[in-house]
């Protein structure tokens, strides 16, 4: 595990991930031409996390059971595909079928993680992997930065066309130099698939990092997915360019993902989850008091980001460390618990946008992280 490759594996994780977080800021240009409303439009946001979610349960699992470099590859064909759909979508319906599918096959880092935590030495192991999730968290951030930009000056889509030849790329450059991966698991896929219900079962800690990543996940698309309309409308009135760097700005938390593996190797994870959760609690208190500040909502991002990645990566070394040859399933759970509750975060902060706007948005964000701390700190009295 030199590293060359954990590079390699971050810049893939950040250039994937980007695909499910670029419509973010093209949401109301994207309304525009196939004439929709806000509620409306703002379901391609949360289909195409949906569509992540179930390339997550049914395919990543696979990672366990059939060689990981070649599942990658095929993913990354199919990601090829979608974004191309996307791009020349004729109507609303098209789109949302073309966003599911960029979802479904754009869970190639959740293959790429367990990779690494199984490459890596169990001394680094939470160093390493908070390496290459730095490049995940970098892609979601930046994402909307590169799709806001580009939005902006040529449509958006040739968002979709520029994300395509990405993968491209990818593709090419991945299948010369990601090294084989032998498979751990000999049983069926319907066995392990059943599996995935026994390491709920018994593993506690799996209940309780799926659980937290579900609220986090969810109060983390609540903020994202709204924060396009209160930008886009008054005092500021910004256009997808402007909205698209705060990804930028968010992007400076995600140099806490590596000081955060540290951390997990030295002291434990759940010190510093319960101190991510506390951060990002913070940061919606911020920015809901910040609805006419461009300041207080440039704290309150930065201030999300960090807790939100101190908490996953965390969360993430604690689950990879319960059962090594089941890392892929350990991590299926983990994660389709964290992006289903970004497809509701993202759909119920829709909702509560239309009624009650940015002061609606950040009370409900705020409750999801709340109840995540309370759900954590009952944890360690136990």
């Amino acid at each position: 595990m030199n590293s060359t490759l954990v590079l390699l594996m971050a810049v893939t994780c950040g250039m994937v991930v980007a695909n499910i977080y670029y419509n973010q800021p093209l949401l109301l240009m994207i309304a525009e031409t196939f004439r929709v409303s806000e509620g409306k439009v703002s379901v391609i946001a949360t289909i195409t996390q949906v569509g992540y979610t179930l390339g997550l349960f049914f395919v990543v699992p696979l990672g366990d059971k059939t060689e990981r470099r070649k599942l990658i590859l095929w993913k990354l064909a199919g990601a090829v595909i979608s974004m191309l759909m996307a791009a020349v979508a004729v109507n609303y319906y098209m789109m949302v079928a073309a966003s599911l599918l960029i979802g479904f096959f754009s869970a190639v880092p959740q293959l790429l993680l367990p990779m690494a935590a199984t490459l890596a030495p169990d001394e680094a192991r939470g160093k390493i992997v908070g390496k290459v999730m730095s490049g995940l968290l970098i892609g979601i951030l930046l994402s909307r930065t590169l799709s806001g930009l580009i939005g902006a000056h040529l449509g958006w889509r040739a968002v979709f066309l520029i994300g395509a030849a990405i993968m491209i790329i990818l593709l090419m450059v991945l299948y010369r130099k990601l090294p084989p991966d032998p498979p751990v698991f000999s049983g069926s896929y319907g066995s392990l698939m059943r599996s995935l219900f026994s390491l709920i079962k018994n593993f506690p800690p799996l209940r309780q990092a799926a659980i937290t990543s579900f609220l986090m996940f969810g109060a983390f698309s609540i903020f994202w997915t709204t924060l396009v309309f209160l930008l886009e409308g008054a005092p500021f009135f910004y256009k997808s360019d402007a909205v698209g760097m705060f990804g930028l700005i968010g992007a400076c938390g995600a140099l806490a993902a590596p000081m955060a593996g540290k951390s997990a190797d030295r002291k434990g994870p759940q010190f510093a989850i319960r101190l991510g959760i506390i951060a990002t609690l913070v940061s919606f208190v911020i920015m809901g008091a910040s609805a006419t500040s461009l300041a207080g909502l440039i704290a309150g991002v930065i201030l999300l980001d960090i807790g939100m990645q101190v908490t996953h990566i965390s969360n993430q070394s604690k689950v990879f460390a319960l059962l090594p040859a089941a890392r892929s399933r350990l991590n299926t759970v983990y994660m389709s618990s964290a992006f289903s509750g970004g497809a509701i975060g993202s759909l119920l902060g829709a909702q509560v946008w239309s009624h009650w706007h940015w002061t609606g948005v950040c009370f409900l964000g705020g409750t999801f992280v709340m109840i995540a701390l309370l759900l954590n700190l009952q944890q360690q009295k136990k």
